[in-house]
């Protein structure tokens, strides 16, 4: 195994996918939760949107991406870890994914605490 520091997004989400596999299930409910939250509230976010990186409309477009993939792989993104990884961590996709993941393990949705252990670990 490479060293930590040279993983990338998609190495990581493998290693995180097949150690912690029974948290996938809770992560991809927040994560869709996420997306839709995004997508329902455009106004609100518009107004509170300042000093990114990038507009908010590619934060848009990252979130009904999620969703797209979320729709075409539902039980695969659970069970398969390789899809996981690719489809939801790499390229731009990766930057509304971890996102979500740090959120995710932020509120305490998780139910391992090895799981927020690992997330700190990979993507923060």
């Amino acid at each position: 195994m490479q060293p930590l520091k040279l993983l990338n997004n998609v190495q990581k989400a493998r290693l995180l996918h097949s150690l912690l596999i029974q948290e996938i299930p809770g992560f991809l409910g927040y994560l869709n939760e996420l997306a839709e939250t995004v997508l329902n509230d455009k106004e609100t976010i518009k107004a509170e949107w300042k000093d990114q990186m990038f507009g908010v409309d590619f934060w848009f477009e990252l979130a009904e991406e999620v969703q797209r993939v979320m729709a075409k792989y539902p039980k695969d993104l659970q069970k398969n870890t390789v899809v996981f990884a690719e489809q939801l961590f790499s390229g731009y996709t990766a930057i509304f994914t971890a996102y979500a993941l740090t959120q995710y393990v932020a509120l305490e949705r998780n139910t391992d605490p090895k799981f927020k252990n690992a997330v700190d670990l990979l993507f923060t």
